[in-house]
């Protein structure tokens, strides 16, 4: 861990330092942004925890879920079958009370199958629109790489347009709107690897773990009766997630802090292990990421252990290993802690 010099804290906690006469940029008074930041935090801590009476002993899996939903963007969840993929996905939907639709892929899917496709319906004389899957403001693609690449690339428009085009009639998706996509990172027979252009359009990429053995047992019991996804309810609502987005938006973060995300996204780009570092888009998923764990945290500020914590899932799908990294037997994750270890903190103190 950084010591970071109380200069830099100083700097960095100044926005929540000013008078309640005082404005910020674009004419809002402090007094009314906390009381936002307060009420936001308050939202999130109410989502985290109804969707961990389903995922047990995973709280910092939840928190990165929530952080990816209210930082506007798509999570990629890397595991094994049967560890609470889909779980966490239902669970979160159903926490925010917000249309849930699940694609399962496969090899043998049109993009039809996911946008939806027009029929003629004899009644009215004419085609009419029957939407497909992706049409949710949450949708879990299980096993993504299951489906052929011509699929996969359907997703494309809707989540980084927020849209799809089908008979060339463009649909609006609804807001708010987030696909949580799951594959299995051990099986690769008849798989379809996400190309870099797609991963990059993941904010995050998670993985869940199996479980300790007491919380193994604690699931085993909870689940005798009946799945405690069934007995969860929303906390929160579609409206109120539209307004974390936005309050996510108002987290003050420093020109030092700027500078050490695009240092980092930098650094991938030159690291031997690398062949290919991260694109800009990179850095403003580390950049909006670090808004909403600050927040989460009941913070108004971005500290670089915000950024530090979230560099990993921000990064390394979106980095492809050299021909050096690949005989070392490294993965992207482990080349990001390399460059976490080189690339100076704002402010720390020589040599730690």
């Amino acid at each position: 861990m950084y010591a970071i010099f109380s200069c830099v804290i100083l700097e960095i906690e100044g926005i929540s330092r000013y008078s309640l006469n005082d404005t910020l940029p674009g004419g809002k008074e402090l007094e009314i942004v906390e009381s936002a930041i307060t009420r936001a935090q308050e939202m999130a801590e109410k989502i985290i925890q109804n969707v961990e009476k389903v995922m047990v002993g995973k709280t910092e899996v939840v928190r990165l879920a929530v952080i990816s939903l209210i930082s506007q963007g798509h999570l990629l969840i890397e595991d094994a079958p049967g560890v609470g993929k889909t779980m966490l996905a239902r669970s979160l939907a159903k926490s925010i009370n917000c249309s849930f639709k699940r694609i399962q892929f496969a090899p043998d899917m049109l993009p039809g199958d996911i946008t939806g496709v027009s029929i003629f319906n004899q009644k009215i004389g004419d085609f009419e629109f029957r939407p497909g899957p992706v049409i949710a403001q949450v949708v879990l693609a299980d096993e993504i790489n299951r489906a052929t690449p011509k699929v996969q690339s359907a997703l494309l428009e809707a989540m980084e347009e927020r849209q799809i085009t089908v008979d060339g009639v463009t649909r609006k998706m609804p807001s708010p709107f987030q696909v949580l996509a799951t594959q299995n990172p051990i099986e690769y027979e008849g798989t379809f690897p996400l190309p870099e252009a797609q991963l990059d359009r993941f904010i995050l990429r998670i993985n869940i773990g199996y479980p300790s053995p007491a919380e193994e047992i604690i699931i085993i019991e909870r689940q005798q009766y009946i799945h405690p996804i069934e007995q969860i309810d929303h906390v929160v609502d579609a409206s109120d997630i539209l307004m974390l987005q936005e309050t996510v938006k108002q987290i003050y973060v420093d020109d030092l802090v700027k500078q050490y995300i695009v240092s980092l996204v930098g650094a991938t780009r030159r690291h031997p292990s690398l062949y290919l570092g991260s694109s800009p888009r990179g850095s403003l998923a580390l950049f909006r990421t670090a808004q909403a764990r600050a927040l989460l945290n009941g913070r108004d500020y971005v500290l670089p252990d915000d950024v530090k914590a979230l560099a990993v899932p921000a990064l390394a799908h979106r980095s492809l290993l050299s021909s050096v990294g690949q005989s070392q037997g490294k993965d992207g994750r482990t080349s990001i802690a390399e460059i976490l270890e080189t690339v100076p903190v704002p402010g720390a103190l020589p040599g730690r």
